[in-house]
């Protein structure tokens, strides 16, 4: 597993918040895994990304099997390849082999509820243009959320190979990985743990989410994500912004290209900064190499990419959220 752009510190050297977080991690799943590890240089947006999917994910009631689905399949929607692989192997550590592999070949799975899941999952790309809502429990439409965000991140920041060499694609591969990370799949997990690591000032839960932990998880990971816009100016964020919602979750044909058109009127400094923002909410893995050496020209530190790739991916997640929100005006 490489990181693109950035070397984390390892999680035996972290301290403080990101400490605190990967030791939860530990108890709670399979420990801080790179997913988590790449925005350690920002502990509050690490920790609120956690929290999101700790509650959403793995805590409460939900079936833990249709959550792993929905991450599945919205992972497949954003084709986030590594985010595919690490939730089949979830599903075959829960017992679904079949539908761990179904989901892997983009396949429509034989239970009916279970083809509902992953058609509604996948329709969350582009919400406005088929009107979607979500009619699920906070725990699952959490969990679409969470990984609305973090597939964002894993494209943009990670390559997508969970082993080397993509043995992760092998479906036995996935049945042994399943094997082993069982017991740890299937342990129950105390709802609001997680809350203890974030931020008490954070915004009021969304109606969806009622007095569920997965609420008050989104709206820290909602405030902590969106303040990397701050290292924008005020036409950069607009147009961050109004493109995320005329383009709907569209794939751009050709990405670099599509971003550099779209920035030609946005002052010159921010000309990189909000093309990448702007790839890390329609197709993070384009963001190149050059692009992240001219953003450091002015933006040195790990920190300030891993806040611009932030505010990218949850200016695209809460694209989706308005669609859930609006269902429950």
């Amino acid at each position: 597993m490489t990181y693109r752009f950035s070397t984390p510190v390892k999680a035996s050297a972290a301290t403080g918040l990101t400490a605190a977080v990967y030791r939860q991690m530990s108890d709670d799943f399979l420990g801080p895994l790179p997913t988590f590890q790449v925005l350690a240089a920002v502990p509050e947006v690490l920790a609120a990304t956690w929290a999101l999917m700790r509650e959403a994910l793995l805590a409460g009631t939900a079936s833990r099997v249709d959550r792993e689905l929905v991450a599945a399949a919205v992972s497949r929607a954003n084709r986030c390849q590594f985010c595919v692989d690490a939730h089949a192997m979830l599903l075959h550590a829960l017992g679904e082999p079949k539908l761990a592999e179904a989901v892997v070949r983009n396949g429509t799975p034989t239970e009916a509820r279970h083809a509902e899941l992953v058609a509604w999952a996948q329709a969350s790309r582009s919400p406005t243009a088929t009107e979607w809502t979500s009619p699920y429990r906070p725990e699952v439409t959490g969990t679409l959320l969470a990984f609305h965000f973090i597939n964002r991140v894993v494209s943009a920041l990670l390559d997508p190979d969970l082993l080397p060499g993509g043995l992760q694609r092998s479906p036995l591969v996935r049945s042994v990985g399943g094997w082993l990370s069982a017991r740890t799949a299937r342990e129950p997990k105390e709802p609001g743990r997680s809350l203890t690591l974030l931020d008490a000032a954070t915004t009021a839960s969304p109606g969806w989410a009622g007095d569920s932990p997965v609420g008050v998880a989104y709206a820290a990971l909602t405030d902590a994500a969106a303040r990397g816009g701050d290292l924008l100016g005020d036409v950069a964020r607009q147009t961050v912004t109004a493109t995320v919602r005329w383009e709907d979750g569209r794939f751009p044909a050709r990405p670099a290209d599509w971003a550099v058109d779209l920035v030609r009127d946005v002052p010159g400094a921010d000309r990189v900064g909000t093309r990448i923002a702007l790839l890390a909410a329609f197709a993070p893995s384009a963001i190149s190499v050059g692009d992240v050496a001219l953003w450091r020209l002015s933006h040195p530190a790990d920190a300030d990419l891993v806040r611009l790739v932030a505010y990218g991916a949850i200016t695209a997640t809460d694209h989706v959220a308005r669609a859930v929100a609006s269902a429950h005006l």
